[in-house]
């Protein structure tokens, strides 16, 4: 099977969620499944701007990125957090090849518009170049891709990581994707964990303000995705990331299954 995992939140920010996170998806490669994992790292970016006297503003969970940003998002993200994701793997014993989307050119992107909201350098993929990934699995590793992708006019983007694991899910074909992050799933008006909900449902939470912030663009990336041929979509705890192994052969008790209706 081809599964895309992405990483972000508590997996980042935690070295043991982080460790238990790359088990797991070594436990996966080391099955024979075709792995790949898209990072973000919002947590880091934001502490990094804070030192250099740089506020975060966020719409509808996605950071407006002026030239500044970008320029850090670049270091951040495509260098310290890519190279601590590569490094635990590694670690957990499989090879991993740590890149950027803009590195070989395999993810393009082009300015993303929101409404009236100008958000600068930030950026939606609208095409994947899969030889290099292809190349990493041929050779029996895992890429591990950084949520930075290029323009046609040559400038990086800072794309969100929720939206470019949707992308390459699909442009890979894969059989699941699957997100780990700091939260237990899509919570109802109660906040309780919904086990399952399909797209509409999801869109009427939304329409409600029930669903709002960094759910948001994770949403829209789990509908994109199913959309798009990904045949199944979920949102894991990182911290029970060890069930990502059995993601296909059991009926998991946590996080929140996406369907398309």
């Amino acid at each position: 099977m081809t599964i895309l995992v992405k990483i972000g939140g508590a997996a980042l920010e935690d070295a043991l969620i982080l460790r238990k996170c790359a088990r797991a998806i070594a436990e996966l490669a080391q099955d024979g499944h075709r792995v790949a994992v898209v990072h973000g790292g919002g947590a880091a970016l934001t502490r990094a701007l804070a030192r250099l006297g740089k506020e975060s503003e966020f719409v509808n969970g996605l950071r407006v990125t002026d030239a500044e940003t970008r320029d850090v998002a670049l270091m951040v993200l495509a260098g310290c957090v890519n190279k601590k994701v590569v490094a635990a793997i590694q670690a957990a014993g499989m090879p991993a090849i740590g890149f950027c989307g803009g590195d070989g050119m395999s993810f393009r992107a082009r300015r993303k518009h929101l409404d009236d909201r100008d958000l600068g350098f930030v950026g939606e993929i609208c095409l994947v170049e899969l030889c290099w990934i292809n190349a990493i699995w041929q050779q029996g590793g895992i890429p591990v891709i950084a949520s930075l992708a290029l323009g046609a006019d040559g400038e990086y983007y800072n794309v969100n990581a929720d939206e470019m694991a949707a992308s390459c899910a699909a442009a890979c074909r894969a059989d699941a994707l699957i997100f780990l992050t700091d939260v237990a799933g899509v919570k109802d008006a109660e906040g309780e964990v919904i086990p399952w909900i399909s797209t509409k449902e999801a869109a009427d939470l939304v329409a409600s303000s029930t669903i709002s912030g960094g759910m948001l663009p994770k949403l829209h990336a789990c509908r994109q995705a199913l959309q798009q041929g990904v045949a199944r979509v979920r949102i894991l705890p990182a911290a029970e990331a060890e069930m990502l192994p059995q993601f296909y052969f059991t009926k998991l008790s946590c996080g929140t299954e996406v369907t398309y209706a």
